[in-house]
């Protein structure tokens, strides 16, 4: 089922495919729901799989004005209530993961497991993040969706060379002005001091070359009760498309034991 519902004063693209438990998966950033196709041909399978666009993604619309990432968590939020959803599990990769962590903080009754693949916690995790951040943030000004799209195709498609038409379709489905107001608001996002919060049973899952997330996963496995972390082999940052079967192998097992 394909459709559209306004939460928060957005239209939510998003797709519910089979049935049982639910699911849902919330994609990268600059990315849309088509990430998670090979997950939502298997889970589908076995439960009711969800995929949606965030705000200002894909699909979705984006209100004129600053972005606030606190919208992100509600309208997944928002989404859930629509579908009389009254819990879920939550897989997210990277912005997906950070929204879908957000959400078990915030909303605790909601989720009742959350898979969390190359995800930051924080953009301040180190000094080279406190001065790297800042500087991608103002670059995102002047670096045009093409060129973006051409970088983050080439660099995360190493390992699956498909993941390169996707990427180069999906970035450059956001216009330039949205995407500068939605990085700037998707860099400030923060939930070091909330970790301790989350009361689900949690999954971590990073590529093994994932340099971008390794410590911060690893940081989280520490700090976030019942967790466990495992890694994907031949897999960068596009974890779930670079080795869709080992991923899959370790949702199921974590969903069969836990939701």
């Amino acid at each position: 089922m394909m459709s559209v519902v306004t939460v928060n004063g957005v239209q939510l693209y998003y797709e519910v495919v089979g049935s049982g438990k639910p699911i849902v998966f919330t994609h990268g950033a600059s990315w849309n729901h088509k990430q998670w196709k090979q997950q939502v041909e298997y889970f589908s399978q076995f439960y009711q799989t969800i995929v949606w666009d965030v705000r200002g993604h894909g699909k979705s619309t984006l209100p004129e004005g600053r972005v606030d990432s606190e919208d992100f968590s509600k309208d997944l939020l928002g989404l859930l209530d629509h579908l009389q959803i009254e819990s879920a599990a939550l897989c997210g990769l990277s912005l997906g993961g950070h929204i879908s962590l957000q959400t078990a903080i915030r909303y605790p009754k909601k989720v009742s497991g959350l898979i969390l693949i190359g995800t930051p916690f924080t953009n301040t995790f180190n000094l080279y993040e406190k001065l790297a951040v800042p500087i991608n943030r103002w670059s995102a000004c002047f670096i045009s969706m093409k060129t973006l799209a051409k970088l983050s195709a080439n660099a995360l498609s190493k390992f699956n060379p498909e993941n390169k038409a996707y990427i180069l379709e999906a970035v450059q489905m956001i216009p330039h002005n949205n995407w500068i107001r939605l990085w700037d608001a998707i860099t400030r996002m923060e939930s070091g001091d909330d970790l301790h919060s989350v009361q689900c049973p949690t999954l971590l899952l990073c590529g093994e070359h994932d340099s971008m997330t390794m410590r911060q996963q690893k940081y989280m496995e520490k700090h976030i009760q019942n967790t466990t972390l495992k890694v994907v082999h031949r897999a960068h940052h596009a974890t779930n498309m670079d080795n869709p079967q080992q991923v899959n192998e370790y949702l199921k097992h974590f969903l069969e034991r836990n939701i």
